[in-house]
């Protein structure tokens, strides 16, 4: 019994120490006249340069979801930055709100632009990260942002995206998207339409995009947000956390981020 007592409280010990290793802070930046405020986090364990990966937001905002996902890829040794599209950390409680924070945005390429590429930039700056490698992951809304700035031809060596949006107004180019795409789906998500799938396919195709398409039986929209069961029903909205595709889609992310960032 001594000893066993002994080895959870090593495991416990480790853990804390795991834990203490990573460094969030609050940061803020700038994109033109708009104050924005991020979350960064750096795993003090690991020495030397390593990747970075920017994480966006679900419409609601940068709230402790996303704060939460960078501290995840921390622990897998990665520097982290969750990023604030909205301005001056602006986050929403009610639907309406969300998706007029959210329009406003993806209607405005070229602020939505400015506002990630200011991230990415000061990512980039950091002492821990590699600035040739870096990457980009995003939720609902943060999934269409991701793939929008892929689109547009930022310097990323690629990009996932959990049950976001794959419609766009500015379709893909020839030799403009630099880096791989994941694409994160819920199977049974009725705001990524069948049609939505095809064009989406058909339009990485048409470029020669190195992409991946996972459908996740099933999965509805939010299936990684543990928060989505609760605001579904609050709010009437088709959301649903789905325990197994939230493991699987983890998997499948680490998996992209071995092979780009080789």
């Amino acid at each position: 019994m001594k000893n066993l007592i002994l080895a959870i409280f090593a495991l416990l010990t480790l853990a804390a120490a795991a834990q203490a290793a990573l460094k969030g802070e609050e940061v803020s930046y700038a994109a033109g006249d708009t104050q924005l405020k991020g979350y960064l986090v750096v795993n003090e364990n690991l020495e030397g340069k390593r990747p970075g990966v920017l994480v966006v937001h679900e419409w609601w905002g940068l709230n402790t979801y996303a704060r939460e996902r960078a501290r995840m890829l921390a622990e897998l040794g990665y520097t982290a930055l969750a990023v604030d599209m909205y301005g001056d950390g602006k986050t929403a409680e009610h639907p309406s709100e969300a998706g007029q924070f959210a329009t406003a945005v993806r209607k405005n390429l070229p602020v939505a632009k400015e506002r990630f590429a200011a991230a990415l930039d000061m990512l980039k700056q950091q002492p821990s990260v590699n600035p040739d490698q870096i990457a980009a992951i995003g939720y609902c809304f943060g999934g269409a942002v991701v793939l929008e700035m892929a689109r547009a031809g930022l310097d990323l060596r690629g990009v996932a995206s959990f049950h976001g949006s794959l419609t766009t107004e500015n379709p893909a180019r020839p030799n403009t998207i630099k880096g791989r795409i994941l694409v994160l789906n819920g199977a049974e998500d009725p705001m990524i339409t069948a049609e939505d799938i095809a064009a989406f396919k058909a339009e990485m195709d048409a470029v020669g995009v190195d992409y991946r398409f996972i459908n996740y039986p099933g999965a509805t929209h939010s299936f990684t947000s543990p928060a989505a069961n609760e605001l579904g029903k609050k709010f009437d909205l088709p959301l649903a956390y789905n325990a197994e595709a939230d493991a699987a889609s983890w998997r499948a992310l680490q998996d992209f981020f071995q092979e780009i960032f080789r």
